[in-house]
């Protein structure tokens, strides 16, 4: 039988290359040995502009450092931290040739794009939706012990550290992870580690109604594993636990973490423990582009797998510039499914955190974007794009109740109350709001914005310094 030709998507097996890091002059003597260390890799991660411009040289000129440079005193939500791993994988079939030979390759690199934001980047008409927030799904307000949020009737997600091996701009949770900036001050974890943990544990221990723990921060890949498979083996003590889903984008970031074999061995213990009680041990990573999925992630995940998870699974997101486009998520999908053997999940629509909006979509063009990328994957790996709607939780992009396409208002209903609502009598009949990007609306959603959302700048600063110190207090409570 012929094959069906004139698709929208040419479908073709892509086998996977790690690119060569030698092209970078700071790595121009690299060996393969240092590359698959993850103790190298960690030492030489890059966390400021000058070790950027020591890598890059003359490969990038002055425009772009000084671009990247104004971002960093600006705008930027997260502290520069790029693993060598993923540094290798922007602008990898570019060969360099000269100074500034490499720039606008980096200009355009979808990775870049979101690891390395500049400030050319951002919009100037509305660097932030005026109702953006630090903690734009409100994750501390619905923490039952520090750390450790209960948003959902049988979930939990357990924060168990603030850090991660890399920082990608978006960070949904930029309050709270990773250095400060200087125009974002970081809220602290009070409590010590060992006394947060006893925490979860307890309150684990008396929710009967939790049968599922997110473990995540940060990053568990952050976590030494001797005190990582201590907190895995307790939970897994706990009757009610079913489900245990490690999260961690060290896996596409900084495969050698998971390659390095007292961490395999390690998995293989809890793996064995899971099975044994009946719980499903998994483990969730991010990818956003298919440059990133290489050879050396192909054998983390494989080891992972071949040590007892159950899946490893990816939660995307959706981002403007790097793969809000049907081919750009299809590739992304097969090269991870094909390639590494890692189930494509979720592609979340990016969270309204300041500074964001260059990076967010509408929900319309998310709906689009879930309608073309249909049909190709099988169905169990089809993902589901979701728009994470404040005070209700993820929802499928086709699920809201209402739309105001002129204004860019969706809103949403919810069929659960989360645990800041046991006497909200309204919570299930309410309607939450999320809402578009306002440059995505038409020119009267634009104006009426222009008349309703612009805040000046004393207003925006003191409302940002009144919800820092709410933050704060709640945090000094525990």
């Amino acid at each position: 039988m012929a094959l069906a030709t004139g698709q929208p998507y040419p479908y073709q097996r892509v086998e996977l290359v790690e690119p060569d890091w030698t092209r970078f002059p700071g790595w121009k003597d690299v060996t393969a040995e240092e590359w698959a260390s993850v103790q190298w890799q960690r030492a030489h991660c890059i966390k400021n502009v000058k070790q950027f411009r020591e890598l890059m040289g003359d490969l990038v000129d002055e425009r772009f450092y000084a671009d990247l440079e104004r971002d960093q005193a600006e705008r930027a939500t997260m502290s520069m931290l790029v693993p060598p791993q993923m540094m290798n994988t922007m602008a990898p079939d570019v060969e360099p040739h000269g100074a500034g030979s490499l720039t606008d390759a980096f200009y355009a690199d979808p990775i870049r794009h979101y690891m390395i934001p500049v400030f050319s980047d951002r919009r100037t008409d509305w660097s932030s939706h005026p109702h953006a927030a630090r903690d734009s799904l409100h994750e501390h307000d619905m923490w039952a012990t520090e750390g450790l949020t209960h948003r959902y009737p049988t979930k939990v997600l357990a924060e168990l550290l603030p850090t991660c091996p890399q920082y990608c701009g978006h960070c949904t949770r930029m309050d709270l992870v990773g250095n400060s900036t200087p125009v974002i001050e970081k809220l602290k974890f009070g409590g010590k580690p060992n006394d947060r943990i006893g925490d979860m544990l307890d309150y684990l221990r008396r929710t009967p109604s939790v049968r599922d723990v997110v473990v995540s921060g940060g990053d568990v890949a952050n976590m030494p594993w001797p005190r990582l498979e201590a907190f895995l083996t307790q939970v897994m003590e706990i009757e009610n636990i079913r489900d245990i889903r490690l999260a961690t984008k060290a896996l596409i970031g900084l495969p050698q973490h998971w390659l390095q074999p007292d961490v395999v061995e390690g998995v293989n213990r809890v793996a064995t423990i899971a099975r044994s009680r009946g719980v499903s041990l998994a483990m969730h990573t991010h990818t956003n582009h298919a440059n990133s999925v290489t050879p050396i992630v192909a054998e983390a995940t494989r080891a992972m797998l071949d040590a007892g998870l159950r899946d490893v699974r990816n939660q995307g997101v959706l981002l403007n510039g790097v793969n809000a486009d049907p081919h750009a998520l299809l590739d992304l999908c097969f090269r991870l499914l094909d390639g590494a053997q890692i189930m494509p999940y979720y592609f979340y629509m990016c969270d309204m955190i300041p500074f964001s909006e260059h990076w967010r979509v509408s929900v319309a063009d998310a709906q689009r974007l879930q309608h073309h990328i249909m049909g190709y994957l099988p169905g169990f790996a089809t993902p589901r794009i979701v728009c994470d709607v404040p005070f209700v939780g993820k929802r499928w992009v086709h699920q809201l109740a209402d739309y105001d396409t002129e204004r860019g208002i969706s809103y949403w209903t919810k069929n659960y109350r989360t645990s800041i609502e046991s006497d909200d009598a309204d919570a299930l009949s309410r309607h939450y709001e999320y809402y578009d990007p306002i440059h995505t609306l038409p020119a009267a959603g634009q104006q009426w914005w222009e008349q309703h959302g612009r805040l000046d700048e004393a207003s925006l600063k003191a409302a940002e310094m009144a919800e820092a110190s709410r933050r704060t207090a709640a945090l000094q409570a525990y």
